[in-house]
């Protein structure tokens, strides 16, 4: 499999900006938020998306209490109307087009169980980029004389 594709990266990133402030979708965003940027296709929405995971980041001290995420209120809407707004600070290349759907809900489709069909195909990613682990199909043969 691949990662997600320039539409479905489009609808996260639009799910992250949209619906933060609906508690029925913030821990779902937090688990977005901690996904590997690995999983976004598209180079522009890569940069985007660490953008956010990075300034949606709240560190609540420096012992033991984890990191958590800023979601909700004045803050994210302040992390968000930057990015729109100063694009550069993403990265040089990012223009005002490349973040213009920030901010706009992704549609009534996108849903708790698409949530869970986009969770999928971000872990797919993996297995491309550590193929070493497993052993091809072929390969099983060597090690099965061991087991007798």
């Amino acid at each position: 499999m691949m990662p997600l594709d320039a539409a479905l990266g489009k609808k996260v990133l639009q799910l992250i900006t949209s619906r933060y402030d609906d508690r029925r979708w913030r821990k779902r965003i937090e688990k977005t938020l901690s996904l590997p940027p690995s999983g976004m296709a598209d180079p522009v929405q890569r940069h985007v998306f660490l953008y956010l995971k990075l300034g949606l980041k709240a560190y609540k001290s420096r012992r033991a209490d984890p990191d958590s995420w800023i979601l909700g209120g004045y803050a994210t809407k302040e992390v968000i109307d930057r990015v729109k707004f100063q694009p550069h600070l993403v990265a040089p290349s990012i223009q005002k087009d490349d973040v213009a759907f920030l901010g706009t809900d992704p549609g009534e489709e996108v849903t708790e169980a698409w949530w869970d069909d986009m969770l999928v195909q971000w872990f797919d990613v993996p297995e491309e980029e550590k193929p070493d682990e497993e052993p091809p199909s072929g390969s099983g043969e060597k090690t099965s004389s061991a087991t007798t």
